[in-house]
C-alpha cells in the first residue's frame, strides 16, 4: 500500500520541489520490473514513477495523466517533471503561464508526491539515476521534437516505460483556440471587469467599440428584464380576472338555483300560496270552484203562499 506518510503529507501541503528535499527511498534501490511493480514493494520501498510535462493552462487532463501515472502500482511516489520557459520556447513554443505559475500548479495537485523544476526535454540515464526513477508514465503516441522521433523511444527500449491514456475533448491548444475564436467576447468582458485596453493590448477604436457593445448589452439586458416583468403582471392580471369570472359563474348558478328554488313550478313560494285554508264541507267545494257564484234569482226570495 502507499505509504500513509506520504500520503498526508501529499493530502495537507503542496508537494515539495526535488531540489529542496532529499531523495526518501530508505531501502537499497534495486531495479525493478514492471511485473514486480505490480505486485507491491516493501512501504519504505516505493516505486518511483516519473512523469514530465509542460502543464501550461493546467486542466483536468492534465490532471487525469497524474492521477493514472499515482495509480499504476500499489506503492508508488511519484515525480513530475516541469519543463523551464527556455526550454519550452525553444521545443515547443510560447506559453500562457510562465514557469514558476506552472510549477505551483503542480505542487498542488493532489496525486503530485514531489515536484522537478526545470526538467530536461530528453531524459538522459544521469537523471535517471539522479531521482532514483523506476519508470517513466506519459501516453504512447510517439512523442517526436528536438530532432527525434520519438523523444521516449530509449525508455522504452529499456523496458522502464509505462503507458497512459489522454483525455479525449480537453488540452491547452483546444482552451486557446477557444480564447482565440471568441477574443471580442473575452476582450469585452475584462473592459468590463475594470481591465485597461492597454493591459489587452486593445486598440483605440477597438476599446470605443467594445464598450458600445457592452452598453448595448446593458439595454438589451434591461429590454428583456422589463418584457419578462410585464408579461409576469399580464400573467397574475390573466390569472385574477380567470378567478373572478370563475367565482361569478359559481355566484350566478347559486342565485338561478335559490330562484327556482323559491319561484319555479314546484316552488316553495306558491305552494305557499296555493295551499288551501281550513273550512266548513260545504264551503270547501265552492270556495275551490273556478266560476263566481250566480247572483241570487228573485224566485228566491218569494213568498210561498
Amino acid at each position: 500500500s502507499i505509504p500513509s506518510r506520504n500520503v498526508e503529507f501529499t493530502l495537507t501541503a503542496p508537494a515539495p520541489f526535488a531540489d529542496e528535499t532529499s531523495c526518501q527511498c530508505r531501502a537499497p534501490h534495486e531495479k525493478l520490473t514492471i511485473a514486480q511493480a505490480r505486485l507491491g514493494t516493501p512501504v519504505d520501498r516505493p516505486v518511483r514513477v516519473y512523469a514530465d510535462g509542460i502543464f501550461d493552462l493546467f486542466h483536468s487532463g492534465h490532471a487525469r495523466a497524474l492521477m493514472q501515472a499515482k495509480t499504476l502500482f500499489p506503492n508508488s511516489y511519484l515525480l513530475v517533471g516541469v519543463c523551464s520557459d527556455d526550454l519550452t520556447h525553444k521545443f515547443k513554443g510560447f506559453t500562457v503561464m510562465n514557469e514558476t505559475e506552472r510549477y505551483e500548479a503542480l505542487r498542488h495537485c493532489r496525486y503530485v508526491d514531489e515536484v522537478i523544476r526545470d526538467a530536461p526535454w530528453t531524459l538522459t540515464p544521469e537523471f535517471l539515476e539522479k531521482h532514483k526513477i523506476d519508470f517513466v508514465a506519459h501516453d504512447d503516441i510517439p512523442y517526436s521534437s528536438a530532432g527525434s522521433d520519438d523523444v521516449y523511444k530509449h525508455i522504452k527500449e529499456a523496458g522502464m516505460f509505462v503507458p497512459t491514456q489522454r483525455t479525449e475533448g480537453i488540452s491547452t491548444s483546444d482552451i486557446i483556440t477557444r480564447i482565440v475564436r471568441d477574443y471580442d467576447v473575452y476582450a469585452r468582458r475584462n473592459l468590463q471587469r475594470g481591465y485597461t485596453a492597454k493591459e489587452l493590448n486593445v486598440s483605440f477604436i477597438n476599446e470605443k467599440k467594445y464598450r458600445f457593445q457592452n452598453q448595448v448589452d446593458k439595454m438589451k439586458e434591461k429590454v428583456k428584464n422589463v418584457e419578462e416583468k410585464s408579461k409576469e403582471f399580464v400573467n397574475k392580471v390573466e390569472e385574477k380576472s380567470h378567478d373572478l369570472i370563475q367565482k361569478w359563474e359559481e355566484k350566478s348558478r347559486e342565485f338561478i338555483g335559490n330562484f327556482l328554488e323559491l319561484f319555479g313550478p314546484d316552488g316553495a313560494l306558491l305552494s305557499i300560496t296555493y295551499e288551501p285554508t281550513s273550512s266548513a264541507p260545504g264551503e270547501a267545494e265552492s270556495s275551490c270552484s273556478p266560476y263566481p257564484r250566480a247572483a241570487a234569482s228573485r224566485s228566491d226570495f218569494a213568498f210561498s203562499t
